[in-house]
Order: structure tokens, then sequence, then C-alpha cells
């Protein structure tokens, strides 16, 4: 049995989905004719509350696409230390855009209105580079799937209105957090400026991500996606297998974060585990006691068929997902308990 927890990443298309892929009715999206695109596109603006939406091939150039139109060369955003468009995205922020992050010491990847209006550059103070973007991501990556409260998503937007900065939301796994908060999804489009949301995590479609925002941000969006190279073709296949997802999936995201849950507990009790982060979706993040040498811990789960990710510094990173099933988890509790 081979098991891979590394990621929530790594699911594969179902046999249902696929059907539903090949049935799709294309065209050529970049003269923006793909019927099955535009279809997805205006179904998930419409659920977050928003004008428009445009598909990507990946979440990091939807983030890179929405930095790039709301910021100047020479700018700054301000993001938590932990954030995905800083760590994950390779250095694309200061690549495509020529700006600089302003690096926030939040909790577990979630920053505040506090903090945001502590970090902002006087915009008279022209020694300094000029603040105009605030980036939050929900769920955290980095911060083992933590959920971000509504309430200061709203504060953070008051911080941003009343120094003219942009708002964006890398909601990479939105779906996840939607879950856990029960939040109307519509809100978000009322406080955030731009939303990048995925469909190739936990809802298990092959790839694709939305920028989500009003008509005339996703029109500049659409050059900068070209610039890119994020023009495709026939990708209605591709849109098509995010729309089964969106229908048939978000609903089993509990399970995922209910088995994460149990893999928490149980790492909790083994004398070898010196801490379980809180545990809130489906990314479990734990650390070793000092002795325990976290390369021997990752050969000795992949010895039994089970992969997960080392974070450094004797973190290790667990994640569940759509093709993690129970019979799977069974084994993996026990082999927990075991090694």
């Amino acid at each position: 049995m081979r098991i891979n927890l590394v990621s929530d990443t790594v699911t594969k298309p179902t046999q249902e989905m696929l059907r539903f892929m090949f049935q799709a009715e294309v065209g050529d999206d970049v003269y923006k004719q793909d019927p099955t695109v535009i279809e997805l596109e205006t179904k998930v603006a419409e659920m977050f509350g928003m004008e428009a939406g445009l598909f990507f091939p990946s979440g990091t150039m939807a983030n890179q696409t929405a930095i790039k139109v709301h910021t100047q060369p020479g700018e700054q955003l301000i993001a938590d230390k932990w954030s995905h468009v800083y760590n994950y995205e390779g250095g694309g922020a200061s690549f495509n855009s020529g700006v600089s992050c302003c690096l926030l010491d939040g909790n577990r990847g979630m920053i505040t209105a506090e903090q945001v209006a502590g970090a902002i550059n006087d915009p008279e103070f022209y020694h300094s580079p000029l603040t105009s973007l605030v980036c939050v991501e929900n769920t955290t990556n980095k911060g083992g799937g933590a959920c971000y409260d509504f309430e200061e998503f709203k504060k953070i937007k008051q911080v941003c209105d009343a120094n003219n900065l942009k708002f964006h939301l890398d909601g990479a796994r939105i779906w996840n957090a939607l879950v856990v908060t029960n939040d109307n999804p519509k809100e978000y489009g009322k406080v955030f400026d731009t939303i990048s949301v995925c469909l190739s995590k936990g809802l298990g479609a092959p790839i694709g991500s939305l920028l989500l925002s009003d008509k005339a941000t996703i029109h500049k969006a659409l050059r900068i996606r070209k610039i890119l190279g994020g023009g495709m073709r026939q990708v209605g296949y591709l849109a098509a297998a995010g729309m089964y997802a969106i229908s048939n999936n978000i609903g089993k995201l509990a399970e995922d974060h209910r088995r994460a849950k149990e893999i928490g507990a149980v790492l909790e009790k083994l004398n070898w585990v010196a801490k379980v982060e809180p545990i809130e979706t489906n990314i479990l993040i734990f650390s070793l006691h000092p002795n325990v040498n976290e390369a021997v811990v990752i050969e000795k789960l992949k010895q039994k068929g089970i992969a997960i990710s080392s974070m450094g510094q004797g973190k290790l990173r667990i994640v569940t997902h759509l093709d993690y099933r129970e019979v799977m988890h069974g084994y993996v509790l026990e082999t927990l308990v075991r090694l």
C-alpha cells in the first residue's frame, strides 16, 4: 500500500471526473471562446460575490498576477512571514512586480489589522517604499491549515481603505476554511479586491486556479496572464474538472479534517513527538523531540509505504486529501503507534 500524505496536490481525477472532462464543450480560451471556462469563471465569481473570474494554470500565477495588478515597481506589500506569496512562489513578487515584502510576525500565518496598521510606511516619507498592498492567506499553509476569523478580515479592510491599500486573499485552500467557519463566501467579495482560489488541492481537480475581482481588474489581469504565459487554448477540459470538483467534492473536505485530527490525537500520545500544532483543517504539523532525527522518521514511514514531508528544524507535515481513504487511515494510525 502506497500512501502519499506529502500534500493535497497529489490527488488524481476519478473516473467520474474524467468522464465529465471528456464531455466538455471547448473553444479557444485565448480568444475567450471556451464556453466551459466561461461557465466556470462566472460560477466561481458569483459564489464569492465578485463580478468576474479568470482561469489560471496555477495558484502561484494567479497570486503573482494580483500582485502585479495592484502594485508598481519599487512599492511594498505587507504579508505574514510564513505567507505563500513570499516563501513558495520563487521570489515572484520581486521578479515579476519589482516589489519588496514587509513581513509580519503573525500567529500561525495569520496577521491582525493592528499589525497591518503599524507596518504601513508614511506615504510622504519618500525614503521608504510606498505601501500599496496587503496579502493574506486562508487557510495558512505553513501555519498548519489555520483559518482566519472573518471579523479580522473586515478590520484589515478598514485599515486598507483608510490608507488607500489594496487587499488580496490567497485562497488556495479557502474551501477548507469555509467548511470549518461556515462563512458565506459572498461576503468575501465585499472585503477583498482580489481573491485567488485553487481547484487542484482539496477539491481534487488535476490543475487550475481562478482569480476573482471586478470586471476592470480582471481585464487588466488578462493582459498580465498573457505576459506570464498563462494563456491556454482548449482549456475547457480542465475547467470541466473544476466544475465537477465544486459540485461534488466540497462536502468531502470535512472527512479530510476529521482524519487529520485523528492522526494528531495519536501523535500527541507518542513519546518521540514533542508537540502537535492545533489542527483545524487538513494540514497537520508536528515537532519531534530534539534527540529524534527527522530523516530517520521519514525513512521509517517510507519503508512502511507512507510518505510525509519535512518542514525543517524537526518539524514534519502531514496533509490529508480526497485520495486518502479510510482503509489507508486505519493503517497510518496503526503504523504511527508501532513506529
